[in-house]
C-alpha cells in the first residue's frame, strides 16, 4: 500500500485521491456546461444540469480540504518544477474557489433554495433579491469557468511536455510510481 502522505519525490495516496476526484468532477461539470450550451432542454441537458450546483459544491469543498492537505504536507511535498508551475498551480486553486463561491453568493442573492445532496444548503427568501450578489457571478461565473477549463487543458499539457522533454517526469509523481 502506498504511503498516505506526500514525500519528496512523489504525491501521497491522498493528494492523488484529492488530484484525480477532483479531475473527475471537473470532468463532469465541463460536461454538464457543455450539454447545457449545445443540447439545451434536452432530457441529458435536464439531467446533466441537475447535478451542476451541488457538484459546484462538493469541488469547493474538496479545494479546501485538498489546500489543508497540502498546508500539513507542505515539508514533505515535491518541488514545484519552476516559480511559473507554482504560480500556475495557484491560479487553479484560487478559481477552484473563487468560482463556486460567486455562484453560492448569486444562489443567495437570488433568495432560492439550494438544496445539494438532500441538504438544504440555503432555505431561500421571499423579500427582493441582492443584486450586489448577484451581478458578480453574472458576470464572472461563466467567464472564469471558461479560463479554468483552458487552465487544466494546459496544466495537462505541461504535465505531458514535461514527461516527454526528460528532466522532471511531474505525471509519475501523481500518478504513484
Amino acid at each position: 500500500m502506498s504511503n498516505l502522505h506526500d514525500s519528496a519525490q512523489r504525491y501521497g495516496a491522498v493528494t492523488r485521491w484529492l488530484h484525480w476526484g477532483m479531475a473527475v468532477l471537473l470532468g463532469w461539470q465541463f460536461l454538464t456546461v457543455l450539454a447545457h450550451a449545445l443540447m439545451e432542454d434536452s432530457a441529458l441537458d435536464k439531467f446533466l444540469w441537475g447535478t451542476h450546483k451541488a457538484t459546484g459544491l462538493l469541488l469547493m469543498v474538496l479545494v479546501v480540504i485538498r489546500l489543508l492537505w497540502a498546508l500539513y504536507n507542505s515539508s514533505r511535498r515535491p518541488a514545484p518544477v519552476s516559480t511559473l508551475a507554482r504560480f500556475g498551480h495557484l491560479a487553479l486553486y484560487g478559481l477552484l474557489f473563487v468560482i463556486p463561491f460567486v455562484a453560492l453568493l448569486r444562489q443567495y442573492g437570488s433568495g432560492r433554495e439550494f438544496v445539494a445532496f438532500g441538504m438544504t444548503i440555503m432555505p431561500g427568501f421571499s423579500d427582493a433579491k441582492i443584486e450586489w450578489m448577484i451581478a458578480p457571478a453574472s458576470l464572472l461565473h461563466g467567464n472564469l469557468g471558461w479560463l479554468l477549463l483552458f487552465m487544466v487543458i494546459g496544466h495537462a499539457a505541461m504535465a505531458f511536455v514535461h514527461r516527454r522533454q526528460g528532466g522532471e517526469d511531474v505525471l509519475a509523481r501523481m500518478i504513484g510510481r
